[in-house]
């Protein structure tokens, strides 16, 4: 085939559809393997930052944008008219939930769309978005086989899936800011439309990832990615609920994980917290619920799980009003500085964080709430909430006219020291203070 030499001999042009925290690092990976990269985004402010060899993801570095679009193996541009040029298209949008908590994907669809309007024989496309059993099959193929293609006027013919083009499934794995695994070092997981299909897309992640793992089907590659979050997520509910029965018991959640770590089989360690976040945990389990239905399958497992990690915030919000009312104070009227507003530390993610529905709920309860965050010096707009908030400098008069300091997310940047010698009460969602020793009477665990 000629697209495997291309890509055999690295004269495959990439096509990346979506340059966010998945698609521009997979891009990168690419290009640093001397492929030339061409994404695409419907944002219009990210291009010019792209490639001018800047960024606006803290935890990828300038550095590997600019020697990208140095060496010329990366630009960034808006027009999907473009899209004949690449031989590969691989699609990394989101895949959120709507109002019903049902799944939204029109970015998908809107992608399909695009694509379809421009596919050419002999490229492949794969889709990288988190999303239910069938969705490449039901959502994309149908509008990909029905592009017309002409050897002569009189006799135009379809796009054949397997012949003409190649279609595929391959669920992302980032971890944002992940110190022992990068893009290049986790192993991909492919699964095609035919046998062709998956040769070829094997062959395109080959090139840049350090094992690809083929699967039988695209809807076995789109299952996959959803037990691996499901798995988390019922793992993540299981300590959540523990931790509010200990917690009523007066036994310390984070103390006696750390004890059954030390069983060297049969445990592996989970961790409560605020609430759930980032693109993945909090909604794929839902994607799975919802086709399940389809399917006259009920998932209570998983949705018991979804209630329980959903609990969290106000179960917070609910024991900070306890600690306030020991100190002969109320929740209503007091100021609240929240402490990190990414979903999880070192990084400057917002995706579904945690954060953002702790300050709705302490606003709802009449609170004044400030935040900090090293890493998120203005709370950008997100679908769902619109905060005009910036962050609060961490200095000792800052810290000590706050009635609570409710940490939600434990960065290394911040002093712990330093915040637990001038905090008024302190309400500890990541046991980060007790992890580094410091234990007085005004620090509570929630």
């Amino acid at each position: 085939m000629e697209l495997l030499q291309k890509i055999e001999n690295k004269s495959a042009v990439i096509g990346i559809v979506g340059l966010g925290y998945v698609g521009l690092p997979l891009g990168l990976e690419f290009a640093e393997k001397d492929f030339f990269v061409l994404g695409f985004d419907i944002d219009e402010t990210k291009i010019p930052v792209l490639n001018s060899g800047k960024t606006y993801i803290k935890h990828i570095k300038a550095d590997r944008i600019k020697n990208a679009v140095d060496n010329k193996k990366f630009e960034a541009t808006s027009d999907f008219s473009r899209l004949p040029e690449v031989d590969a298209i691989i699609i990394a949008v989101p895949t959120p939930l709507d109002e019903h908590r049902e799944p939204d994907i029109s970015f998908i669809e809107n992608s399909g769309k695009a694509i379809a309007k421009y596919l050419r024989k002999g490229q492949i496309v794969v889709l990288e978005s988190s999303t239910y059993p069938g969705t490449t099959d039901e959502v994309l193929l149908p509008l990909f086989e029905n592009v017309e293609f002409t050897q002569n006027k009189e006799n135009p013919k379809k796009l054949v899936v397997g012949e003409d083009f190649y279609l595929a499934f391959s669920p992302e794995r980032e971890d944002p800011n992940n110190p022992n695994f990068t893009t290049a070092t986790i192993p991909k997981v492919v699964g095609g439309v035919t046998p062709n299909c998956s040769k070829i897309a094997n062959a395109v992640y080959s090139g840049v990832i350090v094992k690809t793992v083929p699967v039988s089907s695209t809807r076995a590659a789109e299952a996959t990615k959803l037990l691996e979050n499901i798995y988390r997520s019922i793992n993540i509910a299981l300590v959540n609920e523990l931790k509010m029965v200990f917690d009523r018991m007066g036994i310390d959640v984070w103390e006696v994980i750390d004890a059954a770590s030390t069983k060297p089989f049969g445990f592996n360690a989970f961790y409560p917290g605020p609430g759930l976040g980032g693109h993945c945990i909090p909604i794929d389990p839902f994607y799975l619920t919802w086709k399940a239905r389809e399917f006259e399958i009920n998932t209570k497992f998983i949705e018991l799980a979804g209630e329980i990690n959903t609990y969290q915030p106000y179960y917070v919000v609910e024991r900070t009003m306890d600690f306030l009312n020991e100190k002969r104070k109320t929740l209503n009227g007091s100021k609240v500085l929240l402490l990190g507003a990414a979903y999880k530390k070192n990084i400057d993610d917002m995706r579904e964080s945690p954060s953002l529905k702790l300050i709705e709920i302490l606003r709802e309860r009449g609170a004044e709430v400030n935040y900090s965050d090293p890493y998120i010096p203005v709370l950008p707009k997100t679908r769902k909430y619109k905060f005009d908030m910036v962050s609060v400098e961490l200095t000792e008069e800052n810290i000590k006219k706050y009635d609570v300091v409710l940490l939600s997310t434990d960065h290394d940047d911040f002093d712990y020291k330093f915040i637990a010698e001038h905090a008024q009460l302190i309400v500890d969602t990541r046991n980060a203070f007790g992890k580094r020793g410091l234990k007085t009477e005004n620090i509570y665990k929630a």
